[in-house]
């Protein structure tokens, strides 16, 4: 059963471009070696370019997991991590309701 998911955080806004940066070698990384993950994007608020969000689909908990152990993580967390401003990173599970592409 797939995993939706976001991820919500606000950098510091001299961090920004670096974050940008890891954010585009990671969805890369993504894209190229996680066929479980379905679905990855990041957003960076229109109003706010120190604030983004990161919506994911996994195809099951075995998906997930993988994602989250990988060492493409660990090196986008060592770029992020040290930016957090307003408290750690908030992630949150949906279900899913209707889309208007194709359904996993």
């Amino acid at each position: 059963m797939p995993i939706y998911q976001t991820a919500n955080y606000q950098v510091n806004a001299a961090a920004v471009e670096r974050v940008l940066g890891a954010i585009r070698e990671f969805v890369q990384y993504v894209r190229e070696n996680e066929p479980g993950t379905l679905f990855y994007a990041a957003w960076q608020e229109h109003d706010d370019p120190t604030r983004f969000v990161h919506l994911f689909t996994f195809a099951d908990e075995a998906a997930h997991a993988a994602h989250g152990q990988s060492e493409a993580v660990r090196r986008f967390e060592a770029v992020y991590s040290p930016e957090l401003v307003g408290g750690p990173v908030v992630f949150t599970d949906y279900d899913h309701v209707a889309t208007n592409t194709s359904e996993p």
